[in-house]
């Protein structure tokens, strides 16, 4: 039987093998927006899919 879900809980994401370059400029780039790492990878996310929604590459969710 599948676990249930609560789709307003926040779910968890690990990413591994993120070269230590990339994350020391993720890092300094959100310092430099004066934002959390996981606010600045947020926001990237939510523009990518907006952008491929707009696109047509990605369906819009009601």
């Amino acid at each position: 039987m599948a676990p249930k879900t609560n789709p307003d809980k926040p779910a968890h994401l690990n990413v591994r093998d993120i070269p230590r370059e990339t994350l020391f400029r993720l890092k300094m780039a959100a310092a430099a927006e004066q934002k959390t790492v996981k606010d600045l990878v947020l926001e990237l996310v939510h523009e990518k899919i907006q952008e491929l929604e707009r696109k047509g590459l990605l369906p819009r969710l009601k």
